[in-house]
């Protein structure tokens, strides 16, 4: 007797080997058997003639650790048939805290009300919460930084260093399943290949792999890639590119090709290194990334202070202007926190600099200041050519960078956080024929749990948790775009979170059976 049978389904098991038909029969949370299972009964039998089995999709790049404790049914994710992600990407995770810090922190990472201290104290804290998806923390460089620096630009002292480097230990204990950077961001963008290099060394010795937000993913990505390279040769541990892309026209067709070229030398040399990617044009992130990043020195509240120093801010607006040229009309805004200033959602800061009668770089600031840096963007900054290209390689795995959401979720999200991986098997498997359909779920399931070292998760094959997505290849369909990103996508029949039923025909059903995972 199942709890549940799946029969007469097309199994994609998350290898990337062909389809094969078959049947699939849950108990307690566990697939118990695969294969013909005709004659076997269970208390519920689903029919799957026609639709394709999946493992449950893997997200390796999220910011859900932020918002999970307001969402924690994770619409976002479920609905579109992710059941397992990882969160505290891009050198931005909400542990370690350092309560003499408390202000920078939530300045930096979010308003929450960090009632812990750890990773450990925030995933135990997600266990009694009780969440939809599977959970998994990285540590976030930008984020020990900050406990053990602040926002200083300058090295670390030896004592500083240590520092660092206990905490990170502390998270690894903790089960984290890696280290973060976002080197374009302060206070990451103040370190050095030296400090990254010897808090990468700290995560051999338990199997943990360093995830980075280059340094500079416009105009130099061949310089910044070769820099997260050697950090990983120096300390021996794996290299994941975080959303490797290209953002800069000038480099469009030439940057990814090198970069490319480089991590397969890299990895004929025997250095592991893979990339995720999101599948669209458009980047987001926060609105002050558009201010230079000395201005950030010591601060939210020092930034908001240099943008209302009349000299300062003047210096600031010529070297915005200067390296925006041309660039300000791709810059629309995704999220404002105040109502006042809701009516800018969706709106370039091309349209708004029009509408105020203001420089493009005073609106951008202005919204900064009346904000207190709670805005955010999208960037139409990317060619569908580099995509693809980047896409087809066979070290690039899929992750949304985005973040658990509710269908009401207040703004304007990019759509990656409701429609990344239905995309990328309706548009670019199925519509533009780049590679099977095998092949994209394995860029979503297996690939991400080899990363990650899950030993039950992202097959389909006896023995492992049932996270499952039972789908219909030719109704599949990325409804979220950037005008109505808030959607369930269309051609997901049932979403399985160990072995419950949590998303059926577009809808969340309410349960919360996810696990938090521990390296």
């Amino acid at each position: 007797m199942y709890d549940v049978l799946i029969q007469n389904v097309r199994i994609i098991d998350g290898t990337g080997a062909p389809w094969r038909l078959g049947d699939a029969g849950i108990r307690d949370g566990t697939i118990c058997h695969v294969g013909s299972l005709r004659k076997a009964n269970a208390r519920e039998i689903v029919d799957g003639d026609g639709l394709y089995l999946a493992p449950g999709f893997i997200d390796i790049h999220t910011h859900s650790d932020v918002s999970l404790p307001s969402y924690p049914l994770s619409e976002s994710r479920i609905l579109q048939g992710i059941t397992t992600e990882i969160g505290g990407n891009c050198g931005m995770s909400v542990a370690p805290v350092n309560r003499e810090r408390l202000k920078l922190l939530s300045d930096y990472v979010g308003s929450l009300d960090y009632s812990w201290s750890t990773a450990g104290d925030y995933l135990r804290y997600l266990e009694t919460l009780g969440t939809s998806t599977n959970f998994g923390l990285l540590a976030g460089h930008g984020t020990i930084r900050l406990a053990a620096m602040g926002f200083d630009d300058r090295k670390p002292t030896g004592a500083e260093l240590a520092h660092m480097k206990s905490l990170l230990r502390e998270a690894l204990d903790d089960g984290v399943f890696g280290l973060s950077s976002g080197l374009i961001y302060p206070p990451g963008c103040y370190s050095g290949v030296d400090e990254m290099t010897e808090l990468a060394k700290e995560l051999k010795p338990y199997g943990a792999y360093y995830a980075t937000h280059m340094r500079n993913e416009a105009t130099k990505n061949v310089e910044s890639l070769t820099e997260a390279l050697s950090v990983c040769r120096n300390a021996g541990v794996p290299l994941q590119v975080s959303h490797h892309k290209v953002v800069r026209k000038s480099h469009w067709g030439i940057d990814c090709k090198k970069t490319v070229s480089m991590i397969e030398q890299a990895r004929r040399e025997g250095l592991d290194v893979t990339v995720d990617q999101y599948p669209y044009r458009a980047s987001s992130t926060t609105l002050d990334s558009n201010v230079p990043q000395w201005t950030f020195e010591g601060g939210m509240e020092a930034l908001l202070q240099r943008l209302q120093t009349t000299d300062i801010r003047e210096r600031l607006k010529n070297e915005s202007n200067a390296s925006h040229e041309g660039r300000w009309g791709d810059i629309c805004i995704a999220y404002v926190q105040s109502e006042k200033n809701r009516w800018t959602v969706g709106k370039s800061i091309e349209e708004i600099a029009a509408i105020r009668g203001v420089d493009p770089a005073d609106a951008c600031f202005d919204l900064i200041v009346e904000e207190r840096g709670r805005v955010t963007e999208v960037n139409y900054g990317m060619c569908e050519e580099d995509i693809e290209y980047i896409m087809s390689q066979r070290f690039t795995m899929i992750g949304s960078d985005g973040e658990a959401a509710s269908l009401d979720y207040p703004g304007q999200p990019h759509p990656r956080w409701f429609g990344t991986f239905p995309r990328v098997i309706a548009h670019y498997s199925r519509d533009r024929g780049l590679f099977p359909v095998e092949t994209a779920v394995h860029k979503m399931t297996g690939l991400p749990a080899a990363r990650l070292g899950l030993q039950d998760r992202g097959l389909i094959r006896e023995g492992m948790k049932a996270d499952l997505v039972l789908f219909d290849y030719d109704r599949i369909r990325d409804v979220p775009d950037y005008a109505g990103p808030k959607a369930a996508c269309e051609g997901i029949h049932r979403v399985y979170v160990n072995g419950v039923l949590t998303a059926l025909d577009g809808a969340h059903t309410g349960a919360r059976t996810g696990s938090i995972l521990r390296k």
